[in-house]
């Protein structure tokens, strides 16, 4: 790797970290901007790079430093209910990253539709671990229906216009990348 890539790589890694600090708590799941570092990060860097930004961001976390949302860290973290949408990071900066590649036309269309998919991959591994944890793991009595509400449909409004964000902000860091 060149001393850029891994430079842009812990900067994305640290701003998904700070993303988790600047939050509106919520139950069970809170609202973080951590979800525009991480499409970003698979948009400026690239499938594997952003996904490694974000392994690295789950790690630091699993081993105590508190990065995650709410200031915290540590293994126990795994069983909280919004540990699935952690986990989710990595493979949606991978996807984010991977179709905006494909997608030849570096527009803000394309940047749209690369952070939507994104975007749905966090809830895709999110929500099926959100249920577990609430339901088995904690012995709760979570509906689907209450899981895709307190998990999903809550969050949507945020969610597109966090996408919108990165869609607009995601050119223009785009553009500035090259010349460096």
């Amino acid at each position: 790797m060149k001393v850029k890539e891994i430079t842009l790589v812990a900067l994305l890694t640290s701003l998904t970290a700070m993303g988790a600090f600047i939050s509106i708590p919520m139950v069970p799941v809170p609202i973080t901007m951590q979800s525009i570092f991480v499409l970003l990060s698979g948009i400026l860097l690239g499938p594997i790079l952003g996904a490694l930004s974000q392994i690295l961001y789950l790690l630091i976390g699993l081993m105590g430093v508190p990065i995650f949302s709410g200031f915290s860290g540590g293994i126990n973290h795994m069983f909280k209910p919004s540990f699935g949408f952690i986990l989710g990071f990595i493979l949606a900066s991978f996807v984010s990253g991977k179709v905006f590649q494909y997608l030849e036309e570096k527009s803000i269309k394309n940047l749209f539709i690369s952070s939507s998919l994104g975007s749905l991959i966090m809830y895709m591994i999110g929500l099926p671990y959100m249920y577990y944890i609430l339901n088995v793991v904690m012995g709760k009595h979570f509906t689907l229906y209450q899981i895709l509400y307190a998990g999903f449909l809550i969050f949507l409004p945020g969610d597109l216009l966090k996408i919108g964000i990165v869609s607009l902000v995601g050119r223009r860091l785009l553009h500035a990348l090259e010349r460096i």
